[in-house]
């Protein structure tokens, strides 16, 4: 495919230039709008006229509605990319993919974008499409190789990811790069541990089988699980009503609350207040809500699937369960609940962990490297404190 299918304008000095970060732009899209806000949250606001650095936008690829409201959405973005492509302003586009409805959304972007001359970088956050991709029909998996063999650079999120777009999509090796998502720091104060007080477990995500949320019921409910002094908090949307009916009949009525979807803010001030993060997954890339656990000095329980155990060490910064052991699930969370010092062990290495490598500063610097190297340009970083960057309301996923 012609990397220049337009002529380039004629660029006046300091011309303003855009680098999109395609993905979803709304809070439905979870983790990868956090990250994409994240980034352009993270950037010098507004720019100086003279300065040489690009402008991070959103593009919203996907929108709050149906799957027809989003095909309507989809065509827009496509004219801002040929809007800004004609205007002479468009850097670069920086495509945020996971698996599904994603994998052709963002595929139609990478191939319009390239064949408007644009450079593409694209960031893999799937946590699925090990299991998506075979299951597709030959002739569509022909045609996802083909989309992933037009970026300049593919981004995953561990060697897992890496394995797996090298081997199965045939990536060139020297074209995938890992970069590690990366978390602001915490908003609100941790509160002060107290052996005496009701220690309190925290679950944020999408309710559903692929995060274990039924193996997190199970492993409460068994008859060796000590429930005095624990609450546990289940955050996120889904089917509530049903695992809350399933809690009920496990006898969980006044351990276990639903607080349903809320907001980024809440879920800061949950996480603040918690001992122990536990997500029980399937199936997962690298969980924003893990990293932001260790950012805010909570120890985490959770299994070591996708590229979770690739950045986490059992008994060291994480306690690490099989995915569907639900008595090694009840037997590690006792081991963090009742062992405060084992706990503060966890809190410790797990918040020095987050500080060498998911801070949001070094995220930003990693991301900008990439755009300048493909790109040409890259936008500018924030001098200021990153506590004071601030994210909009976000469905936990």
């Amino acid at each position: 495919m012609p990397t220049d299918a337009l002529p380039h304008p004629a660029m006046p000095q300091h011309q303003r230039r855009i680098i999109f970060i395609a993905g979803p732009s709304t809070p439905k899209g979870g983790g990868m709008f956090k990250v994409a806000d994240y980034l352009v949250q993270s950037q010098v606001q507004p720019l100086s006229p003279n300065t040489e650095a690009a402008e991070l936008r959103l593009l919203d690829t996907r929108g709050d509605g149906s799957a027809l409201t989003s095909l309507w959405v989809l065509t827009q973005a496509l004219g801002k990319l040929l809007m800004y492509r004609l205007k002479g302003e468009l850097a670069g586009v920086h495509v945020n993919m996971a698996e599904r409805l994603s994998l052709f959304r963002k595929g139609v972007v990478i191939v319009t974008s390239r064949a408007l001359g644009v450079p593409v970088v694209l960031h893999l956050h799937a946590a699925q499409l090990h299991h998506f991709y075979p299951s597709l029909p030959r002739p569509l998996q022909a045609l996802t190789r083909w989309v992933f063999s037009l970026p300049q650079s593919c981004v995953v999120l561990g060697p897992v990811s890496r394995q797996f777009v090298i081997e199965q999509l045939g990536v060139p090796v020297q074209r995938v790069e890992i970069i590690n998502n990366g978390v602001p720091e915490p908003t609100e104060t941790r509160r002060r541990s107290d052996p005496d007080a009701v220690q309190r477990v925290l679950f944020v995500g999408n309710l559903s089988e692929r995060k274990g949320v039924s193996d997190l019921l199970a492993a409460l409910a068994l008859p060796g699980f000590d429930r005095r002094q624990v609450e546990v908090q289940i955050v996120g949307g889904g089917d509530v009503a049903s695992y809350q009916a399933r809690a009920n009949a496990l006898g969980l009525k006044h351990l276990v609350h639903f607080s349903g979807w809320v907001g980024q803010p809440e879920v800061a001030r949950l996480m603040a207040a918690a001992d122990v993060l536990v997500l029980p997954s399937y199936d997962e890339g690298l969980p924003l809500v893990i990293l932001e656990a260790l950012a805010n000095g909570v120890a985490v329980v959770c299994s070591p699937v996708g590229e979770i155990d690739a950045v986490l060490t059992d008994g060291v910064n994480a306690v690490l369960v099989q995915p569907g052991d639900q008595r090694g699930l009840a037997a590690g969370l006792q081991r963090v609940l009742r062992n405060p010092v084992f706990r503060q062990t966890l809190e410790n290495n797990g918040r020095r962990l987050y500080a060498q490598n998911f801070s949001v500063q070094r995220f930003f610097s990693q991301v900008a490297r990439l755009h300048q190297r493909h790109f040409g340009t890259s936008a500018q970083s924030q001098s200021s404190d990153y506590n004071s960057v601030t994210v909009s309301a976000v469905e936990p996923i």
